[in-house]
């Protein structure tokens, strides 16, 4: 009997493992919801784990990138900052104000203006090519770089105040919800690509501060274009695709984003489990623990790093886009780094970089945390001034429930602290198969 033949022998034999502690903790996490609900009702609790849900797509889209690949990508707040402005900006009614107007050509005539003066800065580094020296061919493409920036963004700023003052702002598209979810995935990961092809190549620590520096940027742009978000104005109301509580109730009809939520995260899901076991898969998972090895096997690396970067920023856009039109508001300064990155990487570390199934756990179970651990922390405060007042005679602190909202901070060190030290892999870790 060959080799080949043994090993076969052997995968066959193996009897599968019962899942316990996956069994275990999703039990523990149902009761934990159950809970919720009585404690906190129907309409609330449901409005959390739509929430929660949203997050899960963001920390699936996170779990790829570093749980597949070992990318540490600190940009989240920004893809999911582009999803939420697609969201806004594909569902919300036309504004006639605008197009009625002259506005759309001028703003059409200064955008052909930026993208010829693209190409003449593009043109200008290629000048090599004609015999130019390589320094005289950077220095014409700096200088032309930035006299041509400063002549477009000079006629920018004209049409874009004649914008804000005549018309408000752009406006939107008047197209279904789940549209603009579709448009801001796509743009997330034309962000991703461009981001990818000059970050990648840095080293993990660089990656992730290079990433973050871009987020930033990102949210700067969104806060800053008055004319095309209304910056700190913020948009609202903005349409669901589903019959929104004017029509159903807040249970009811939250209910139903939340099944349209659930179907989404099952086709991630399910796509993702076939990539993650098939080919594709594990020459990923090569790249992430030998790099010199799988590039020794002919592989491509760039090109198979650049992938499941732009997968993952598609995932956060999408995300992005489902929270945003479930909050019924775009507002650029609610994307915080502590809310859209931090929170969203210990959802990844709780439940198992490159587990599927751990992100969706850790990803409801840490946001469960996040929301009830400022009424649980006011209670306990609460209780404490109480006993405090009925047998010292303290006098209570001020400003608790501000104290009690800080809560929610420590509890989450706390418990990356504690996650770290005991299960560094995560409750579920990652289940890699040995083949040979």
């Amino acid at each position: 009997m060959s080799t080949q033949d043994k090993h076969r022998e052997d995968l066959v034999a193996t009897p599968a493992r019962f899942p316990l502690r996956e069994v275990v903790l999703f039990a523990a996490l149902l009761a934990a919801i159950l809970g919720i609900y009585a404690l906190m009702g129907a309409a609330y609790s449901t409005r959390m784990l739509v929430e929660a849900a949203c997050y899960a797509i963001l920390a699936l889209g996170l779990t790829i990138q570093w749980g597949y690949a070992g990318q540490f990508n600190a940009g989240v707040m920004g893809f999911v900052a582009l999803g939420g402005y697609c969201a806004m900006a594909v569902s919300v009614p036309v504004n006639g104000a605008f197009w009625d107007s002259d506005l759309p050509g001028e703003l059409a005539r200064v955008l052909l203006y930026a993208v010829a003066a693209t190409g003449l800065v593009f043109g200008a580094t290629r000048l090599d090519r004609l015999g130019v020296p390589k320094k005289l061919r950077t220095l014409i493409a700096v200088v032309l770089a930035v006299v041509l920036y400063l002549v477009v963004i000079s006629l920018l700023r004209e049409v874009t105040g004649e914008i804000q003052s005549r018309a408000g702002f752009v406006g939107g598209l008047g197209l279904p919800a789940w549209t603009g979810w579709i448009v801001g995935g796509a743009l997330a990961g034309a962000v991703g690509y461009f981001i990818g092809h000059i970050c990648l190549g840095l080293r993990s620590d660089y990656l992730a501060i290079a990433t973050l520096g871009i987020a930033e940027i990102i949210k700067a742009f969104l806060k800053n274009s008055d004319w095309l978000t209304r910056g700190t104005a913020t948009v609202s109301p903005l349409p669901w695709p589903t019959p929104g509580p004017a029509e159903l109730g807040f249970t009811l009809s939250r209910a139903i984003y939340l099944s349209v939520t659930a179907v989404i995260i099952a086709v991630i899901f399910f796509l993702l489990h076939r990539a993650y076991h098939a080919p594709w898969g594990r020459m990923i998972r090569a790249i992430r623990d030998n790099e010199i090895s799988a590039a020794a096997m002919g592989k491509d690396i760039n090109r198979r790093r650049l992938e499941i970067f732009v997968l993952g920023c598609i995932l956060m856009g999408i995300g992005g886009g489902v929270l945003t039109t479930f909050n019924s508001l775009f507002d650029p300064n609610g994307y915080l780094p502590l809310n859209h990155t931090f929170l969203v990487l210990v959802m990844v570390i709780l439940g198992g970089p490159g587990n599927n199934l751990g992100t969706l756990f850790g990803a409801v179970a840490v946001y469960l945390i996040w929301i009830m651990s400022e009424p649980l922390a006011l209670a306990l405060m609460s209780l404490a001034v109480h006993i405090g007042d009925l047998w010292f005679a303290w006098e209570p602190p001020r400003n608790i429930e501000s104290r009690a909202l800080q809560a929610r901070v420590f509890v989450i060190g706390l418990l990356i602290t504690l996650v770290l030290r005991f299960a560094p892999k995560g409750l579920l870790p990652e289940k890699v198969k040995h083949h040979g």
